[in-house]
């Protein structure tokens, strides 16, 4: 999880690039795991709620919350935590949920200032998010948990995966093996899928069962703690991939490898990007590069840089990345891989391992 000093450390960054003249309230789920470790399980009877972080302007921070959220939320790093009270199981609600934490935000100005519509919004969530570029070591920790897990998943997936297996079937056994890998549940969503070319490149699992020659894409995410990974193999059904199946694998190994070399603080999405395109222009092939060639990943997915086309940002030193070329041939099927790096001035790290093959 994210350490008390990482989160009072991004607390303080914040500070001193707002300068507030007064407590600062924040509400965006986002902001709340940045710089409070606080995160409300996605499956649960709590998902819908949140909390309110006020930051003083000496840097002191109170979490406040409703008492019906799950234990997790006990890991909140922050100078005080005031649950307030709403149901107890015995009598009937005290308050409409949403309005429990009212009081609080009273006594604390009465502004959400990381709301859109409060007239710091646009400047508190502009600096928030160039902040969440630059990942401290807590986060990357974090995030080195979550691609471990789903190193573990893809693993289950190149060995279980065959004919016959449904979609879901895949899904249950990923997930089953990122747990077991974890040691806790977790949040598994993505691609798990066949795609047939241009015209399916993904989706969720469904009851489809697997045949050999099929091109099953496994891109998933693993979410710990609200932060997640994200990287993709593509499997062969049956392990006999076509010449030309396996020449969209090859080329795609060729761009993945000549994208990573080029991943440096300082240097252009822009010229990722075409590190990348590149290798599938010179095969003849950059018209089936129809998906974007990266992104950036933490919290959210995706966020900033964006590998893309006509990209407008620069690398720097603490951006975690994906970068994930493919290739979708109608006749063919559509192939996509995909690491995670950790952006650094001299180069990257990369960090999720799994085996890349379409056998």
């Amino acid at each position: 999880m994210l350490t008390a000093e990482g989160c009072k450390t991004r607390r303080q960054r914040f500070l001193e690039r707002l300068k507030p003249s007064h407590p600062v309230v924040l509400a965006d789920p986002l902001h709340l795991r940045y710089f409070a470790n606080f995160y409300v399980d996605g499956v649960s009877s709590s998902a819908d709620f949140g909390a309110l972080l006020v930051i003083r302007e000496d840097g002191h921070a109170t979490l406040y919350h409703d008492n019906k959220l799950p234990k997790g939320v006990e890991f909140a790093q922050v100078d005080e935590r005031k649950p307030l009270a709403w149901y107890s199981g015995q009598e009937p609600e005290l308050a409409p949920r949403r309005l429990v934490l009212k009081p609080a935000l009273e006594a604390n100005g009465g502004r959400i200032h990381d709301s859109i519509a409060d007239p710091l919004g646009s400047q508190v969530i502009g600096i928030i998010t160039d902040l969440r570029r630059r990942k401290d070591p807590d986060e990357v920790a974090l995030l080195k948990t979550c691609m471990k897990a789903c190193d573990a998943g893809h693993a289950w997936g190149r060995a279980n995966i065959r004919p016959g297996v449904t979609e879901l079937e895949a899904y249950s056994g990923v997930a089953s093996a990122v747990f077991a890998a974890l040691g806790h549940w977790a949040v598994v969503y993505g691609d798990f899928t066949i795609s047939v070319g241009g015209k399916k490149r993904g989706g969720p699992p469904t009851p489809h069962k697997l045949e050999a020659g099929e091109l099953f894409i496994l891109d998933y995410s693993v979410i710990v703690q609200g932060y997640r990974s994200d990287f993709t193999n593509t499997i062969c059904v049956g392990g006999n991939p076509t010449a030309d199946q396996q020449k969209l694998m090859d080329l795609s190994l060729s761009a993945i490898a000549a994208g990573a070399k080029e991943l440096k603080a300082g240097v252009t999405c822009q010229h990722v990007y075409d590190a990348m395109r590149n290798v599938f222009s010179g095969a003849g092939m950059a018209d089936y590069f129809t998906t974007h060639g990266g992104h950036g990943l933490g919290i959210s997915h995706p966020e900033p840089p964006y590998i893309v086309r006509h990209s407008t940002e620069t690398l720097v030193a603490g951006d975690v990345v994906t970068l994930e070329p493919g290739l979708y041939v109608d006749g063919v099927g559509g192939l996509r891989i995909e690491h995670n790096y950790l952006v650094t001035d001299n180069g990257s790290e990369q960090l999720s391992n799994h085996t890349i093959a379409l056998v």
